[in-house]
Formats: C-alpha cells, structure tokens, sequence
C-alpha cells in the first residue's frame, strides 16, 4: 500500500475526527487541515474511488477496510512519536508537528524499534 503522504493526513483526520466526533463530513475534515472545501472534495473523490472511504447520501465520510488499516497506522505511529519527543523533553506542540512530519517517512523496521524502546519505557496507558 503506498500513499501520498497527503492521502495518509486525510486518512488519519478522518479517524480522528470520528474518534471526537463520530461524525465527520468533508467540511470537518477542511477546518481540521486547514485546507479549502473544494481541495477536500477532490481529495475525497479519489480515496472514494480507490476504495478508501465512503460518503453516504447525507455527506458523511466512513473509512472502509482499506482506509482504516492506513488511518490506524498512520494514527499510531503520530501519538506514539509525539508522547516519545515529549518524554525526551520536547515542547508538546512542537514533538506533535515533528511526529506529523516523520510519520510518514519510518520505515518499518525503524518505527518497529523507536515502539520497542518507547514502549519499555512507558506506560501503554499515558501514550494518547
């Protein structure tokens, strides 16, 4: 599965919005990215056709299987990395930007590792 990081963000907002919310329409998902109604049309259009989410006849946006497995692990791997710059004493805005930033990037193998020694060293309950 290899997505645009781009596709990765609109996945991951659409799980957290819903998480929130439970709820979420292509104008939640604007004010959360901070991008214009029609860019997140468009957007949703082409995860709608590749298979990723579905929108039904009142607007409202569900991940299907496919985008739940990217939003998920595209989820874990942000809230993992920003409570680990914030245990090395990062600024808790700044470690969540950075995670958003190399979320993306790891490889598996690597992220594998950063979770191993994160999670040895934290408590699962306090990683948000």
């Amino acid at each position: 599965m290899n997505l645009y990081e781009s596709a990765e963000n609109y996945l991951e907002a659409i799980l957290s919005l819903h998480e929130r919310h439970g709820m979420v329409r292509s104008i939640d998902i604007a004010n959360e990215l901070h991008f214009s109604k029609p860019s997140v049309s468009v957007a949703m259009k082409k995860l709608r056709e590749s298979g990723y989410i579905e929108v039904d006849k009142d607007g409202f946006i569900s991940l299907l299987p496919a985008g739940e497995e990217v939003a998920n692990r595209i989820y874990e791997r942000h809230k993992l990395l920003t409570e680990f710059f914030i245990r090395l004493g990062v600024d808790a805005k700044v470690a969540a930007e950075d995670a958003c930033k190399i979320e993306h990037y790891l490889s598996e193998e690597t992220f594998r590792k950063i979770k191993q020694h994160a999670t040895a060293n934290m408590n699962p309950d306090e990683i948000q």
